[in-house]
């Protein structure tokens, strides 16, 4: 059996943030694998809190940050066409109009594991996306990073 940080992560494809004054615990656990404290609000984001915990459970390389933009020094840098479901993780860009390029680690951003691609598009993994864990597809032209992290 290959377990992957993606194997993983997919196991929780559709855990959410609590509505109202409630915060979801496993979110808080994944927010104090960054240094946050346990009783963080899990409506902070909580994208790069949420890949911490694959990485985490097979003892491999993380960021231990919140900050999306925080896993651009992690692994490897590959090309898109080079991704593989299982270990690699996209970071992109976040918000609108123009945005700070990969040499800028203190800004907005959205990291996740790759799911796949198709067009323009590129699939991924990832939580606090709607609120929740789940697939999405983002244009590729958001990209600021493909890692291979093993």
């Amino acid at each position: 059996m290959n377990v992957t940080p993606f194997s993983i992560a997919q196991r929780y494809i559709g855990v959410r943030e609590f509505a109202g004054g409630r915060d979801h615990p496993f979110i808080q656990w994944c927010l104090s694998l960054c240094g946050l404290s346990t009783d963080s609000s899990d409506e902070i984001p909580w994208c790069s809190a949420f890949l911490q915990h694959p990485f985490y459970e097979l003892r491999l390389p993380r960021s231990e940050s919140a900050a999306a933009r925080s896993w651009l020094g992690i692994g490897i840098p590959i090309e898109l066409v080079q991704a593989t479901v299982g270990h690699t993780v996209i970071v992109l860009k976040r918000g609108t109009g123009e945005q700070p390029g990969p040499e800028v680690r203190d800004a907005p951003g959205h990291v996740g594991l790759y799911a796949g691609w198709h067009g323009q598009y590129v699939d991924i993994l990832a939580g606090n996306q709607g609120n929740a864990v789940s697939v999405a597809s983002f244009p590729q032209s958001r990209i600021l990073g493909v890692r291979r992290i093993e």
